[in-house]
């Protein structure tokens, strides 16, 4: 574009700048205007990340009970943090616990299954508790005795306490459970208590094993001493060599007893969290062992117990008399539980 030459007198000469094209200003406002677009919208991708990492944080926060461990949302009911009042479970106060209870009936392989349990490093399982008469007297009582269980306040041979992952007992139906079920299962949904029933298949041999057990209490075979459970195949045989007479008369109402009270039980906690459990199931297939453990949030160990099995082989060894029971069952529903099933 030329220059524009002006002569105001013969001794001044202005030259005047080339006139600006409008097409160049307007690319100027262009990219003045995209570059305040630019800058703006990085401002304000920068304020949204700063809450969108906010959310994420508040998320991880109300999710701290996880503490790294993978927790549903579904499953949060039922892990706990608990805070004992008789000691500190220091370095293991994160860790997270989960709430169960061993339900079961006499001589149905609750006591082998405890020790199963209590074989692994993480599981506190406190044996019969309500054995004792004062400890069920009445819903309070339970409840006390229930509130000191899970807050680990309650010691026992069995108490892994600081690094317990999972806690509770077993607890037979006929000792205040089922009197009191109603109040029981509320406390069990409240609390998040997971529930293991644990019923015996062969109500006969279940019916064998009470028999003989009984016995034994006053008998004291083992050297005067009564045992429930043994840990040697030489006591064990000595337990097995009495055999009790079963009334044949009265067997099929007793058996349809037992599995009226079974069917009770599970209906009066079907609306809690649990598991059922079948002894004979237990013992030929040791991966059910593992569902337990999956059932209870565990790490997977192999469980041992060092109980040894009283009364082996077919039943026709250890009941005295034997061709009335086998008669009275012939041809019924129960035949089944004439033969040996593991």
């Amino acid at each position: 574009m030329a220059e524009e030459i002006c002569f105001f007198n013969k001794d001044t000469l202005i030259i005047k700048p080339p006139k600006k094209s409008p097409l160049v200003l307007r690319m100027v406002i262009l990219v003045f205007a995209m570059l305040c677009g630019v800058y703006i919208y990085s401002i304000c991708l920068k304020q949204i990340s700063i809450h969108t990492k906010t959310k994420f944080l508040n998320i991880q926060f109300i999710g701290s009970a996880c503490h790294d461990n993978c927790i549903k949302l579904s499953e949060i009911p039922y892990v706990h943090y608990p805070k004992p009042e008789s000691f500190s479970r220091a370095e293991c106060e994160d860790n997270p616990v989960q709430f169960f209870a061993i339900l079961s009936m006499q001589r149905s392989g609750s006591g082998w299954f405890e020790t199963l349990l209590n074989s692994h490093a993480n599981v506190s399982s406190n044996g019969e508790i309500f054995s004792v008469k004062d400890r069920r007297k009445n819903i309070s009582s339970i409840i006390q005795t229930l509130d000191k269980v899970y807050n680990l306040d309650w010691l026992s041979s069995a108490s892994k306490n600081q690094c317990s992952a999972a806690v509770g007992f077993k607890w037979m139906l006929n000792q205040g459970l089922m009197e009191h079920h109603i109040e029981i299962a509320e406390y069990f949904n409240r609390k998040g208590v997971s529930a293991i029933f644990l019923f015996r298949r062969n109500l006969l041999r279940r019916m064998v094993s009470m028999l003989a057990n009984s016995y034994d209490r006053y008998a004291k075979l083992l050297n005067g001493t009564h045992k429930s459970h043994v840990h040697t195949h030489e006591e064990a045989d000595i337990l097995s060599k009495y055999k009790p007479s079963i009334n044949s008369t009265a067997l099929i109402t007793d058996l349809k007893d037992m599995e009226v009270t079974t069917a009770k039980a599970l209906e009066s906690f079907n609306s809690t969290r649990h598991i059922i459990l079948y002894y004979e199931d237990l013992v030929v297939n040791r991966t059910k062992l593992k569902d337990v453990q999956e059932f209870l949030k565990l790490p997977q160990m192999d469980l041992t117990s060092r109980q040894i099995k009283i009364h082996k082989g077919p039943l026709s060894d250890h009941i005295k008399n034997w061709e009335d029971v086998n008669k009275t069952l012939a041809a019924t529903a129960y035949e089944s539980f004439l033969h040996a099933d593991y």
